[in-house]
């Protein structure tokens, strides 16, 4: 009895995931093609392992033969052929395991950088991290632990390749299955999902159960969960958004926090205009347009932001073009502004057919509108690039002249300065010369002696003279 054969045979079916049968299969092909490396002329060749005690029967053409007669060059061909067929197998496995599980959730240990790639070692096999989807700004070390979406897998001529995903929308979609347990058992289902990776995510959800509130449920008691999500996330912000089946009130879901006053929806353009206030146009767009991007990716509709006083003037510039048509009444206008155009521009470029189709306008009369719309597009194009030109240059006037009021005070505190320089040199030289006449004129009536006149005819110095004006000038002001 082989015992010892068996025994790797079970380890090593169970250590690479395979099929016990399948390895010794294998074994029984690497003997056969040692035997007729062995025996060149042996035509029908046979080996056969009894699967319960082990024992090994060879023959070649009908004649028994001893394994230990085949030789070194016969061991190291049957050796060859296990390795190469073991490892087939264990891609094989590799391959069967890693495709159900794909679009799930993995864990594995970083270990080493390849390029900008990371590959992951998870266990039996590695999988490769490309930087395309890793999260923008995160920075990961050898040895860290990771969690990743499975995002495809790949057989390849040696190995089977394993992509991993950190950026997808579907990794956040997971990490909800994982964290809030509604969501794993579809109580909530997550109807729609836009990201952008590193920086925001929106989710949409709704509740199959009305005493569950699937909002509520997802952020948690002080919002546990979601701050889970976020520190696996590195701080991405997310954005849970109530479902609803209509248009008008999940875009103005999807817009939040800015608070939506009207939403038009034009369906032949696909596209939605949400009025804001002023004061929320630059929440509602978001930093760099985030958050009417992600809200349009979310809504499925392309979304314009514009303020109370931009629809009204579209809609009043339509209405007062469409009053030229000749055959067009107030109640036509007014439809027409139903279907979602809310300027001229919006009814040239849906043209003549839903006109036709909606309003039951005649072909003629619709094509007529069209053609004075377009014209009408154009001078409102020219009037908004005049404008905008306008804006520019009121901005640049207005950044270069703080600039030139500076270059003003400038001037003008150097004028003072130096007409205040020559009103004190004036100042010394007259204190000087009144100084020097009443000493001399004193010296004179008195009769006063000789040393006495000389020194009355020393005249003292300009400094002197004009330390001595700004000490007086100063003294008003300090007393």
């Amino acid at each position: 009895m082989n015992s010892e054969l068996m025994r790797i045979v079970d380890g090593l079916a169970r250590e690479k995931n395979i099929d016990k049968e399948l390895v010794l299969g294998d074994l029984e092909a690497a003997m056969e093609t040692a035997i007729r490396k062995r025996y060149l002329e042996a035509e029908d060749v046979k080996v056969e392992i009894d699967r319960i005690t082990g024992e090994i029967s060879a023959s070649a053409d009908e004649e028994a033969i001893s394994l230990n007669e085949l030789g070194r060059i016969a061991a190291q061909t049957a050796k060859q052929v296990m390795i190469q067929r073991f490892r087939e197998a264990e891609r094989g496995s590799i391959y069967e395991e890693f495709i159900e599980r794909k679009g799930q959730i993995i864990t594995g240990t970083i270990a080493r950088f390849e390029g900008g790639a990371l590959v992951v070692s998870l266990g039996r096999t590695e999988g490769f991290l490309p930087r395309s989807e890793q999260i923008p700004g995160e920075a990961h070390q050898p040895g860290e632990r990771v969690r990743a979406l499975i995002l495809d897998v790949r057989e390849a001529p040696h190995q089977v390749k394993i992509i991993l995903s950190r950026s997808h929308p579907d990794f956040i979609r997971r990490l909800f299955e994982l964290e809030v347990p509604e969501v794993a058992e579809r109580i909530i289902e997550i109807k729609a999902l836009a990201r952008e990776a590193g920086y925001r995510t929106k989710v949409a959800v709704s509740s199959i159960d009305t005493k569950v509130d699937a909002v509520g449920a997802c952020v948690g008691v002080r919002g546990s969960r979601i701050k889970n999500i976020v520190e696996e996330l590195g701080g991405e912000k997310i954005d849970i958004v109530r479902w609803n089946e209509s248009s008008q009130i999940l875009i103005a879901n999807a817009l939040k926090p800015a608070e939506i006053q009207d939403t038009a929806l034009c369906f032949e353009l696909s596209r939605a205009t949400a009025v804001v206030p002023e004061e929320q146009l630059s929440l509602a767009i978001g930093k760099r347009g985030q958050n009417v991007r992600l809200a349009a990716r979310l809504t499925g509709w392309d979304i314009d932001i514009l303020t109370p006083k931009e629809y009204n003037r579209g809609l009043d510039r339509l209405a007062e073009t469409l009053r030229k048509v000749e055959g067009v009444e107030d109640v036509v206008a007014e439809r027409i502004s139903l279907l979602g155009l809310i300027s001229v521009a919006d009814v040239e470029e849906v043209g003549i057919e839903p006109l036709t189709r909606e309003l039951e306008l005649d072909e003629k009369l619709a094509q007529h509108i069209v053609d004075i719309c377009a014209t009408e597009a154009k001078v409102v194009q020219e009037e908004m690039e005049k404008e905008k030109k306008e804006k520019e240059k009121s901005a640049a006037e207005q950044q270069s002249a703080p600039t030139s009021e500076e270059d003003s005070k400038d001037g003008a505190t150097e004028t003072a300065e130096d007409e205040t320089a020559t009103q004190t040199d004036d100042g010394a030289e007259a204190s000087t010369e009144e100084h020097a006449v009443e000493e001399t004129s004193s010296s004179e009536d008195a009769g006063e002696d000789v040393a006495n006149r000389e020194a009355v005819d020393v005249e003292p110095e300009v400094g002197d003279s004009s330390e001595s004006q700004e000490t007086v000038e100063d003294a008003p002001t300090t007393s």
